[in-house]
């Protein structure tokens, strides 16, 4: 059982992690700390965090300094081109992006990819209890133990879909916050 907790607490912190690149109308560090650049005149490709810090100014703006002003070009570059949507402006030290605010058939967009990736994670879930289920079978307990065993399997999940309906509920409101 422990195991089966450790899988499906995996399962959630996938799904948080994906749930961080969703953008919802403030500027955050998450929204472009992935984006994939190239640098070093193609020698290199990196994450954007890792060639500079990034920081919030405000909530509708991110400041990111690169560790090498050499590359700040490319840096810009980059995050244009990794489909984010986001337009960066570089004064030759700093890096600044304003976040426009989302308008609403972008907000409806992103709910909908929302609740795809809350799918996809309660598919996960369900993946783990039905291999949990299939492991307890072939156990070999008696029918009482494997009764108990399937009815502690699925309260662990339905306490696991719980807090993924949550995370859904919160990010809906972060999302239609104006």
């Amino acid at each position: 059982m422990p195991n089966l907790r450790q899988k499906m607490e995996k399962a959630i912190e996938i799904l948080r992690s994906d749930f961080s690149t969703i953008r919802t109308g403030k500027a955050a560090p998450s929204l472009v700390e992935n984006i994939m650049v190239s640098v070093y005149n193609g020698a290199s490709k990196l994450r954007v965090m890792e060639v500079a810090t990034i920081n919030a100014a405000d909530s509708q703006s991110l400041v990111l300094t690169p560790f090498d002003a050499s590359i700040i070009e490319e840096i810009r570059k980059g995050i244009m081109e990794g489909g984010s949507g986001l337009n960066p402006a570089s004064d030759g030290q700093v890096i600044r992006i304003n976040v426009p605010p989302l308008s609403e058939e972008r907000r409806q967009e992103l709910i909908h990819m929302m609740r795809q990736k809350l799918e996809n994670g309660k598919i996960m879930i369900r993946q783990i209890r039905h291999e949990a289920m299939e492991s307890a079978k072939k156990e070999g307990l008696s029918e009482d133990d494997e009764k108990r065993l399937e009815k502690e399997i699925q309260t662990l999940t339905d306490q696991f879909m719980g807090e993924i309906d949550l995370m859904g509920k919160k990010k809906e409101e972060e999302l239609m916050q104006i």
